[in-house]
């Protein structure tokens, strides 16, 4: 990244200035990067621990499959879904609270006894469903904001803090080096008035 100075004082001031804010903000970044990686991970984990909850009870409801042709399945619905928002190393992230579900009244007496069964597999294979989706909704916003997090860290480590260094120092080396020359010319210019006042006593 080229960053653009004057070499002048007050740039140089300027540029120092921006590279000690961001070799502070660096290290948050950086832990702020390693909480979200690890929040991905969790969420990864239980992102599979839910999807093979998923297909057992799907091989749950394949087992009954002959009988699911008598069963209503308008019986249960999903009635809600109470969410609130938790910030995660300063990412808001949904939290889901609770999966509210409706059961249909039936006939109790005219109805199978397997009825019941139905119901609480359908219970199960709902909720599960839902907080697989939500787990999944979770782990895409945990990964954007890594992916950010990082492509911040990599931007401050690899670009912009050692483009700040390089200008600071190019700065100091140009206004040494003027400062040198002018000593040199202040001494040369004090040689020649010296020599004249020799010539000319």
């Amino acid at each position: 990244m080229a960053i653009k100075f004057q070499y002048n004082k007050t740039s140089l001031q300027q540029i120092e200035k921006q590279l000690k804010v961001r070799q502070r903000t660096l290290p948050i970044i950086k832990s702020k990067e390693t909480a979200l990686r690890l929040e991905v991970k969790k969420c990864k984990a239980e992102a599979v621990l839910l999807e093979k909850e998923l297909e057992r009870r799907i091989q749950g409801y394949e087992s009954m499959y002959a009988l699911w042709g008598e069963f209503d399945a308008s019986l249960v619905a999903l009635k809600d879904v109470e969410l609130d928002v938790k910030k995660i190393a300063g990412v808001r992230v949904p939290v889901l609270n609770n999966i509210r579900l409706e059961v249909r009244p039936f006939g109790i007496f005219s109805s199978p006894k397997w009825y019941f069964d139905g119901i609480n597999l359908l219970q199960g294979l709902a909720k599960t469903a839902v907080e697989r989706e939500f787990v999944l909704a979770k782990l895409g916003l945990l990964e954007h904001a890594r992916k950010k997090t990082t492509q911040k860290v990599n931007l401050f480590e690899k670009v912009q803090i050692p483009g700040f260094q390089e200008a600071v120092r190019k700065i100091k080396r140009f206004m040494e080096d003027e400062e040198n020359l002018s000593k040199s010319s202040q001494k040369i210019l004090k040689a020649l008035q010296e020599k004249r006042k020799e010539a000319e006593a």
